[in-house]
């Protein structure tokens, strides 16, 4: 090589890493400081007590109507009748399906589009073999003074509770919203009931044939994070979903003679499947970081102390393998990716029957942009064996519509959180599981997944499963993010 084009070279690399310091010192997340709000009222004795005795209440769905247990429903109404007078005599319900509850809280100006608050009211049952893990029993709602214990106490009886909380007050200070403020109680969102009494899909329904237009929803989603890296980040994260995955289960089918197993070929309709499993598990879908998720990264990496960010600051270049080391991490890859599980077998009825039909079901989450067909496609590429059937089953719904992070309400939602500790990290991310949230995409753009409650990694994990539990500590902040949100929000022209 030319000593001349070496010189430039060398010069223009020496260049580049004596700037880095200047790049690290600069690159960082620019933020206006925001002035606190003044303190809201929360009661937090009552929200304790009103949460324990709603997570007493078995709010189970079925999937199938007929199936449905009402009864406790009934209860939990009264329940909330009795809790929140004001709420129920200032409001206005409209029962647009049994079990869903649709309440109206008219604003000042009708003609200012409405806000939406919404909430589920069921919960998942038990799964069988592990009440005796429970360290208190999933349905007492005990409050042991440090947690709220029980179904519920996560997703989401203490995100509709709070919301109760936070209209009963203001109705008791007498706040008067603006705009019109729509609370949306569903009845069947843990089920993904694609039956005509979906509540969420009844409502919105609703909102459709009355010409109501939302301007903002909020629904469940995110929480607030402690993000604690000891001598890198000392930060507190609050995920907004701006969208969420598409869900598609599908049957994969291998067929044979079948008979008797005594005499048995080399390979079974169930070995036939076995290459068939290991080539879909083997052939995941590709890994890349979208918008959302590089607006995510971006926000963590500027985030991060003088000294770390001599790295971070090329975070554009370590895109590849930081895609690449994300994809081995289950929960990491799930942000990145469509996501494969195969989850139920089905082969021979008795040990001594050769199968004539051996079938798995994989469930796949769809990141957005890909679709129920994309899924098929994809199956077909990657399984050698051309002789399956591969069919799509009842109830897939495809990825959410991506809400924008330039709205009035999304800025209100940072603000608010920013007010309430300048450590908060705001920043959008993609919901991996489903919310009642993706039917109102006909009726809103800006529809948002954020419960104000801060929850560490550990805890958020009991989500639907042993030892689901809400931290006392994080109620009055949350409580009073929900008083905060609607005053914001549902005025009539708050930047």
């Amino acid at each position: 090589m030319d000593k001349k084009i070496k010189y430039v070279i060398g010069a223009a690399v020496g260049a580049a890493a004596a700037s880095l310091p200047v790049r690290a010192a600069f690159y960082r997340e620019k933020n206006e400081e925001e002035a606190p709000l003044p303190p809201e009222s929360v009661d937090t004795d009552r929200y304790r007590k009103n949460l324990s005795d709603a997570i007493r209440i078995r709010t189970i769905a079925s999937k199938d109507p007929a199936k449905m247990e009402w009864a406790p429903f009934d209860e939990f109404h009264a329940f909330l009748r009795e809790s929140y007078p004001l709420l129920h005599e200032k409001l206005t319900l409209t029962e647009v399906t049994r079990g869903s509850l649709m309440f109206r809280w008219t604003g000042k100006d009708a003609s200012l589009d409405p806000i939406a608050l919404l909430s589920h009211q069921d919960v998942v049952p038990i799964s069988a073999g592990t009440w005796d893990d429970w360290t208190n029993p999933p349905f007492d709602g005990v409050d042991d003074g440090e947690f709220i214990w029980g179904r519920g106490a996560l997703d989401m009886k203490n995100h509709l509770i709070g919301v109760c909380e936070a209209v009963e007050t203001l109705l008791a200070e007498g706040f008067e919203p603006e705009r019109d403020v729509y609370l949306c109680f569903g009845h069947n969102e843990e089920v993904m009931s694609s039956s005509d009494d979906n509540g969420a899909v009844c409502m919105c329904k609703y909102f459709a044939e009355n010409g109501i237009h939302l301007d903002a929803v909020l629904d469940e989603g995110g929480a607030i994070l402690p993000v604690n890296v000891k001598g890198v980040i000392d930060k507190e994260l609050a995920g907004i979903g701006i969208a969420e995955k598409g869900y598609v289960d599908v049957e994969v089918s291998v067929f044979a003679k079948g008979g008797h197993s005594s005499q048995s070929p080399n390979h079974t309709a169930i070995g036939k499947l076995a290459d068939v499993i290991k080539d879909i598990e083997n052939h995941q879908f590709k890994a890349k970081i979208s918008p959302m998720m590089d607006a995510l990264l971006t926000k963590i990496t500027k985030n991060v102390s003088y000294p770390v960010r001599f790295v971070t600051c090329n975070y554009k270049l370590l895109k590849p393998v930081l895609t690449k080391a994300m994809s081995y991490i289950p929960p990491a890859a799930s942000m990145l990716r469509t996501t494969t599980g195969v989850t139920m077998a089905s082969g021979s009825p008795q040990p001594n029957v050769l199968p004539q039909k051996a079938s798995v079901i994989v469930n796949f989450r769809t990141y957005p942009g890909q679709t129920a067909d994309d899924v098929v496609a994809h199956l077909h590429k990657v399984i050698r064996n051309k002789k399956v059937e591969i069919r799509v089953l009842p109830g897939w719904k495809d990825p959410s519509a991506i809400s924008p992070t330039d709205s009035r309400s999304f800025r209100l939602i940072e603000k608010i959180c920013r007010s309430m500790n300048p450590k908060t990290i705001v920043a959008p991310y993609l919901v991996m599981g489903g919310t009642d949230a993706c039917h109102y995409q006909d009726v809103c753009e800006n529809i948002y997944r954020y419960s104000p409650f801060k929850v560490g990694t550990s805890l958020l994990l009991t989500t639907h499963g042993t030892n689901e539990r809400l931290p006392v500590a994080a109620i009055e902040d949350a409580v009073a993010f929900f008083k905060r949100y609607i005053r914001f929000v549902s005025a009539a022209d708050n930047k």
